[in-house]
């Protein structure tokens, strides 16, 4: 018989994070906690959960909802025109920067693969620093829809790479280009085929019909979307994670009358992915880093190397956004936040341990330093942010 202690346990932890976060006023973003809380439950120090087969279902479907929303977070309108130029540009300079270090860190005897290690540091968090962004009310001003544009190849470009280098089922890079040109022309014919349905009156009818009843049937339509593209790519030998984020940008670039018809569907749908399953990916994270590493003096030395590498690597392209800025800060801000970085630090981090790139050690000073980014660089933009606007 399938046990669910673990599941429930990881479910508790993930209902006390926030409101521990909450009732405390701590400063820590709730997935920094969720994480920690992992670490706490989980095997190597109470040993009230282990990652066992529901909890890793659960934590893959969770790490699939994270990517797909972040799909949904991509604005298609801004990567265009000079924006577009402009944040491909400080992209390309960033990733020779993450190269650059990625060799340093291997001559340094820190890290077996410098290509890994480079796609891993020239990555952004997109979710992390948009409510941030919104915040302080720059989504709408040029330079905010810059920073936001920037984050978004920052983030797809990595999930890319992951895909094509790294994916425990890759066979060459020729075939994995030409899996991945498969994969989009079926994610193309999808489109095609989603587009033809709207076009469709009498679904259309039943769709609106169907939305807001028990059969949500928008949602269910997106979850199949995300499973289906998920299935998909891993069948092409790439990694799911590209099969959810492709999802969720499908539905954001064709998914164009939302706010007459359905304004409440990307509630709903965060509501599924941050309320159930994307809290047992970051807490199962945890639960699975090897904590006897933590304390070693080696693992904690690395820490401040890879947030510092983090830093530059991320940070330095961002002066190509001056003329953009109204004040200094506001450049300074953009760097820090594009410097925000957990959900590739992690994913990739663990496809690496699989596949005997990382060492589980180099893995827990990597999720660190992502924890450490996540904490400390939105924290030190925001009064930046707010002097600028001043």
């Amino acid at each position: 018989m399938v046990s669910l202690t673990s599941a429930a346990v990881v479910a508790v932890v993930a209902l006390l994070a926030p409101l521990i976060v909450r009732l405390t006023d701590i400063r820590l973003p709730e997935v920094v906690l969720e994480i920690g809380l992992g670490i706490v439950v989980g095997p190597q120090v109470l040993g009230w959960a282990r990652p066992d087969a529901p909890v890793r279902v659960l934590a893959i479907i969770g790490l699939s909802f994270l990517l797909f929303l972040s799909g949904l977070e991509i604005d298609f309108d801004q990567l265009r025109g000079r924006v577009l130029r402009l944040t491909a540009t400080a992209f390309l300079l960033s990733f020779a920067f993450a190269v650059a270090a990625g060799f340093a860190l291997a001559a340094g005897d820190l890290v077996q693969s410098p290509l890994l290690i480079a796609v891993i540091l020239s990555a952004t968090s997109l979710g992390i620093i948009l409510p941030v962004l919104k915040d302080a009310g720059e989504t709408e001003t040029p330079f905010g829809q810059v920073v936001v544009a920037g984050a978004s190849i920052a983030e797809v470009v990595p999930i890319i790479l992951v895909s094509l280098f790294f994916s425990e089922k890759s066979s060459g890079i020729t075939s994995q280009l030409v899996l991945l040109g498969s994969f989009l022309a079926f994610t193309a014919a999808v489109g095609l085929l989603i587009v033809g349905f709207e076009h469709s009156a009498r679904l259309s009818r039943a769709l609106i019909a169907l939305q807001e009843t028990t059969a949500e049937i928008r949602v269910r339509g997106a979850v199949a979307l995300l499973m289906v593209y998920a299935a998909v790519a891993t069948a092409f030998g790439l990694e799911a994670i590209f099969g959810a984020f492709l999802a969720g940008a499908t539905i954001k670039l064709l998914d164009r009358d939302r706010d007459m018809t359905h304004s409440l569907l990307r509630v709903k749908l965060q509501a599924v992915g941050f309320g159930a399953f994307i809290p047992f990916f970051f807490v199962s994270t945890g639960m699975t880093v090897d904590v006897s590493s933590l304390g070693k003096p080696s693992v904690l030395a690395r820490v401040p190397i890879f947030l510092v590498a983090l830093l530059l690597v991320r940070a330095l392209p961002a002066v190509l956004y001056r003329p953009l800025a109204q004040q200094p800060s506001q450049v300074v801000a953009a760097g820090l936040l594009q410097a925000t970085s957990l959900s590739i630090p992690v994913v990739a981090g663990a496809i690496g341990v699989s596949l005997h790139l990382v060492r589980p050690d180099n893995y827990a000073a990597l999720v660190l330093a992502g924890l450490a980014s996540v904490v400390l660089f939105p924290v030190i933009a925001r009064p930046l942010l707010r002097q600028s606007r001043s």
